[in-house]
């Protein structure tokens, strides 16, 4: 069997599990058995003539073969399915832009710059989907996705160390932030001292109680570098349940300064001075190459957003 002779049944799949990151998760996405994917994949591999895939103990990773095969594959789901759209009778979406994001990225910033691209460009059709950075990282290089909001903590390094690396764009850079109980007597003044975030409550998420927060919903947790082993007074994934629960005074979170737009009343987001810096980067992902007009359209509405989200963090 030749490659030239692979059935589309097997790219779709091969390009699912490239996106997922196992076969399992792709079996789901896809209502199929495990085994059905993996006889999917094993057809593949015998028509490439390669192993297509690495098979780890935390899932697969794509091998230089796999890398050229998700490449084509990509473009060949892409067309069929916009051949399948036009003989229905339905229109193209020259326009489209597939944009992927983490948690907190929705809460303010993404509604933003969807609401600018469509009073300057309202012909665009943006479809969009939360996830993880590894998750998106992913997609982007499956070719689901064509732009992905991303955030990095010190060292920053790259989002993979696949090849091609993505091309990445700093969209901003700013100090991580605390949220506190705005009747807390810490949320007296213009900022916090690290001193006094010593033998506080924090409110984290799930296997990440210290994490300083790189920017998704699970990442807010206790300041990161504290001398001490912080109490974790509550546990919660979503970040809208972390911010309700320092509203009704239960703890305080970390917080990326763009949600501090997007807080419930009863809280406020405040710097933190002394000790070393926590910085955390807003970047925008994409797979190299040159960016079709409506993803730089999208990529200068998101720009435009986040530089406009910094103006509304400094604390009344």
């Amino acid at each position: 069997m030749a490659f030239t002779d692979a059935s589309l049944t097997a790219l779709r799949v091969f390009r699912e599990v490239a996106e997922r990151g196992t076969l399992t998760a792709a079996a789901t996405a896809l209502g199929y058995t495990q085994s059905a994917v993996s006889r999917q994949i094993a057809s593949l591999e015998r028509a490439a003539g390669a192993s297509l895939l690495e098979r780890r103990h935390d899932g697969v990773r794509l091998t230089a073969a796999g890398r050229i095969v998700l490449r084509r594959a990509a473009a060949v789901v892409d067309q069929v399915d916009a051949g399948a759209r036009e003989l229905a009778g339905l229109p193209g979406e020259p326009g489209m832009v597939r944009l992927g994001w983490f948690a907190s990225a929705g809460a303010d910033l993404v509604p933003r710059a969807l609401a600018g691209l469509r009073a300057t460009h309202p012909a665009i059709t943006v479809h969009s989907r939360e996830g993880r950075t590894p998750a998106l990282v992913r997609a982007l290089r499956a070719g689901a996705l064509d732009l992905a909001l991303i955030a990095s903590a010190p060292p920053f390094r790259p989002p993979d160390a696949e090849t091609p690396a993505l091309e990445i764009q700093t969209l901003t850079e700013r100090g991580l932030c605390v949220a506190v109980p705005a009747g807390h007597p810490l949320a007296r003044g213009a900022d916090i001292d690290v001193a006094d975030l010593h033998g506080q409550r924090w409110i984290a998420g799930p296997g990440s109680a210290a994490a300083g927060g790189a920017g998704d919903s699970t990442g807010m947790g206790a300041w990161p570098g504290l001398d001490e082993r912080p109490e974790i007074a509550h546990s919660a994934r979503d970040w809208l349940a972390k911010l309700a629960l320092v509203a009704a005074g239960c703890g305080l979170t970390t917080v990326p300064a763009m949600l501090a737009a997007a807080v419930p009343p009863g809280v406020r987001v405040l710097p933190v001075r002394g000790g070393p810096q926590e910085q955390r980067r807003l970047l925008l992902a994409r797979m190299p190459g040159p960016m079709p007009e409506a993803a730089a359209c999208l990529a200068r509405a998101l720009r435009e957003a986040a530089l406009a989200s910094w103006k509304d963090v400094t604390p009344p």
